[in-house]
């Protein structure tokens, strides 16, 4: 489409989609961006300014991607923007501790108890991959648990079955990924306690840890059942085992202490390590892993299981995260609730009057709908939504001037900056976008 509702033009993203295909594969630098899973052209985006997004052609969207996380006071928020402006009049980077780093880790420790000592580095992939390691290193075991439709960047070995990207390409894992390296790997349907019992009776003192999002959020918006990260931590525990929370996604998203506080914090368990990113850097590179200090120390320089990053603690990076978390108090969280409450609600409303079947899931702040009137629990009944109704209701949004993520297996996000006016503006427009799913239903 070149036109939509708001007579927006994408002739200069055609432009630049066009040239970045001749010299980037696929003409983008991370998948889900190519549209590959809705059709159309990506918009190449040249600014953002609290809850909108404006394109090269000059066209005004309101953002539901944040990001996919980072922006969740919104874009150029002015105390975030004042802090990388001022760390950046400092200097880029050194290659050496600076206080921004310490900073930091402070303010993520005194939020998320079980979380005793962190270290910094440059991605939420850097982050899986190095708590992986360390679980290893301190157990002393190799294999490794993980769940179908499960996401932890993109690692070797737990790109198997993962979600998000590789659910929207129909991938079931990666080429380049070698058999051996996914060998020790267990891969288990999400939510289903008792396959994770039987592993380990058949693997009894084999498994180094239990990896899992605290949330999925990769296949779309997949809560844990009631009980069943407790019961993770439990059965790890028996064996010896860690059990590694992986909040790159949710961690001081959905509430001020992750999916951690809504629901270890509530129950009276706590995972060994757990691993961050997005919110933490503000919009900037910036990954985290953290845990209990016995494990932690058996990171070098004081034990023997090696990590390192020429950029871990960038000032800037740092700058931008510290701004951010220091203007997440309880009252921007209970504003994000009710935003995310409001724009889901008004989603299934919207697809109910038109009699698509969907299904409104939600985790904190997260949620998603999935184009599928059953309850979605693992990434099997992900995949049962029909994603050609989602690709219309996604594009009538958009030429509505409203951006959602390009892919059905993605969660939706709100920022602190959406307003009563936003809020209209999205109710205005799903009644057509509903009506497009609907079209699209019949016609498939």
């Amino acid at each position: 489409m070149t036109e939509n509702s708001q007579g927006a033009r994408t002739e200069r993203s055609r432009q630049l989609f066009d040239r970045a295909r001749r010299i980037v594969p696929g003409g983008v630098n991370s998948p889900v961006r190519a549209f590959g899973s809705v059709g159309g052209t990506p918009r190449f985006i040249r600014s953002g300014k609290g809850s909108r997004i404006t394109d090269v052609d000059g066209n005004s969207y309101l953002d539901l991607i944040d990001s996919w996380g980072p922006m969740i006071l919104g874009h150029a928020h002015p105390a975030v923007i004042d802090a990388v402006q001022q760390a950046v009049g400092r200097g880029l980077s050194f290659g050496t501790p600076s206080e921004g780093e310490v900073l930091l880790a402070e303010e993520i420790v005194a939020r998320i108890g079980p979380v005793e000592q962190v270290r910094l580095v440059s991605s939420g992939t850097e982050a899986t991959m190095s708590a992986v390691r360390l679980a290893r290193g301190f157990t002393h075991r190799a294999k490794i648990v993980k769940f179908a439709g499960c996401y932890h960047g993109h690692v070797d070995a737990l790109l198997a079955a993962a979600g998000s990207g590789v659910a929207t390409f129909a991938l079931p894992d990666s080429a380049g990924v070698t058999a051996a390296t996914t060998a020790e790997v267990i891969v288990l349907p999400y939510n289903d306690i008792d396959a994770v019992r039987v592993a380990f009776a058949d693997h009894p003192g084999e498994i180094a840890a239990v990896i899992t999002e605290a949330a999925a959020a990769n296949m779309g918006v997949v809560p844990p059942a009631p009980g069943f990260n407790a019961a993770l931590a439990q059965v790890c525990h028996d064996d010896g085992a860690l059990l590694i929370t992986d909040e790159v996604l949710t961690g001081f998203r959905v509430s001020r202490t992750g999916m951690y506080g809504l629901d270890g914090a509530q129950e009276g368990w706590a995972p060994d390590l757990m691993t961050f990113g997005k919110v933490i850097g503000g919009g900037l590179p910036v990954g985290a892993f953290g845990g209990r200090a016995d494990v932690m120390a058996l990171l070098s320089p004081l034990g023997p299981v090696y990590q390192a990053g020429t950029l871990s603690g960038n000032p800037i990076a740092t700058a931008a995260g510290l701004a951010t978390l220091q203007q997440l108090d309880d009252a921007v969280y209970e504003k994000l609730t009710a935003t995310a409450g409001s724009i889901g609600e008004l989603a299934a409303a919207a697809l109910g009057a038109a009699g698509v079947p969907h299904r409104l899931q939600r985790a904190g702040t997260l949620f998603s709908v999935f184009f599928t009137d059953a309850e979605v629990t693992n990434f099997d009944l992900a995949r049962t939504q029909h994603t050609a109704a989602f690709a219309a209701f996604f594009h009538a949004m958009l030429d509505a001037g409203i951006y959602l993520p390009p892919s059905a297996f993605e969660a939706w996000f709100v920022s602190a900056a959406i307003d009563d006016d936003d809020l209209q503006t999205i109710a205005d427009a799903l009644p057509a976008a509903a009506n497009a799913a609907a079209r699209a239903l019949h016609h498939g």
